[in-house]
């Protein structure tokens, strides 16, 4: 019997284990190597597009994450004083769309992808350096605390500040600041009964959604320098910036603690990688091409990225072929998306609502399409359910 290939996986996110996964079922010898001494991911809780839970059905996954996950139910887009832009539709997005928007914590998608993969797969505390990416003649080079180890493949898929991604691009300018910073909360919230929401101030927006578990998740927005912090707590922060808005918002900042509270900045690649790979090693997810989350599909993109370098294996300059396009132009979409809803002027906030009230009132369904080439992706391969039902 042939020896199966061996893949390493540098980083233990969703990206890095999906693409564990999705290698494992296709008959790789994986190994996941993840710095931190666990599997517990940054951030609070993640919206799973249709296109990504399409991804998640090729490992026989996306129903039990359907299952688990919050379904995003009515709700829409208000302004700070409470009156709403613009109301969404579930059923219609998911009629135009094939499925569902659903909002999980991030824990629990990263346990039900560890699950599937075998005993020892991952290996936490177990800081990893590229440092041969071998070429058609020979393996890559990875070294891991006093060893070497040799792969047939290698997948960076460290993050935004990935230091595989600067191994192989130096001349990269990498990462660079998008101009806004982020909060994210995962709390309880006594008595708290509202529809799903995104606000959008002058400069800040903030939204408010309901998880399955009776938790809430909210996360905030503002433009703000880069690595500016609050003088005292990040809780006294948010009541500054939006402790007037609209209910239910003055409830959750009530509810929440300083220590719930989560601040990262947003990091994005503006000038796209010239490739997602060089010998034999891919980089998928932040790694490749980080984007502002305004779009909500950092996460999902990653998830894509995955099952596609799966199905094409060793081939690395079809997944480059396939996903650099495809990624550049959503992450290009997300940034214009960002200047939209973190505008900060006057005139120009005032502009845009009245523009997204006026299109929600005048041709509702033309809000949905702006996930068009988004949302309808389909894997280059079929799910469990659809190679079952073709046999």
């Amino acid at each position: 019997m042939a020896k199966a290939a061996r893949a390493l996986v540098i980083g233990g996110g969703i990206g890095g284990l999906t693409a564990a996964a999705a290698l494992h079922r296709r008959g790789w010898a994986v190994t996941a190597l993840e710095r931190a001494p666990s599997l517990e991911p940054v951030g609070a809780a993640i919206s799973l597009a249709p296109n990504a839970l399409r991804a998640l059905d090729t490992l026989g996954l996306g129903d039990e994450i359907r299952e688990l996950a919050a379904w995003q139910g009515e709700g829409g887009l208000r302004t700070p004083g409470g009156r709403w832009l613009a109301k969404s539709d579930p059923e219609a997005l998911a009629a135009r769309f094939g499925g569902p928007l659903v909002l999980l914590t991030r824990t629990t998608l990263i346990d039900r992808l560890a699950a599937l993969l075998p005993p020892g797969t991952v290996r936490t505390a177990t800081p990893a350096t590229l440092t041969d990416p071998g070429d058609a003649h020979r393996p890559a080079q990875v070294a891991v605390g006093g060893e070497e180890l040799a792969a047939d493949l290698v997948i960076g898929a460290d993050g935004v500040n990935s230091r595989v991604r600067q191994t192989l691009f130096p001349a990269h300018q990498g990462a660079v600041y998008a101009g806004f910073t982020t909060w994210r909360l995962l709390i309880p919230v006594p008595g708290a009964h509202f529809a799903s929401h995104e606000t959008w101030g002058r400069g800040r927006i903030w939204g408010t959604h309901p998880l399955k578990d009776g938790r809430v998740y909210a996360y905030a927005a503002a433009t703000a320098p880069a690595g500016q912090r609050a003088p005292d707590d990040e809780k006294v922060e948010l009541l500054r910036r939006y402790g007037d808005w609209h209910d239910p918002i003055p409830a959750v900042l009530a509810a929440a603690r300083p220590a719930d509270v989560l601040r990262h900045d947003v990091h994005h690649i503006a000038d796209p990688l010239p490739a997602f790979h060089s010998g034999r090693v891919a980089l998928l997810g932040d790694a490749a091409h980080a984007m502002p989350p305004t779009l909500g599909q950092g996460g999902n993109q990653a998830v894509e990225d995955a099952v596609v370098l799966a199905h094409h294996g060793a081939d690395l300059a079809a997944y480059t072929a396939d996903r650099l396009p495809r990624t550049t132009a959503i992450a290009r979409q997300a940034v214009r998306t960002a200047r939209l809803n973190m505008a900060a002027g006057r005139t120009a906030t005032a502009v845009r609502d009245t523009a997204v009230a006026a299109l929600a009132k005048a041709a509702p369904a033309l809000l949905p399409r702006s996930f068009d080439g988004i949302a309808d992706w389909r894997p280059p391969y079929p799910s469990e359910e659809e190679d079952a039902g073709q046999r």
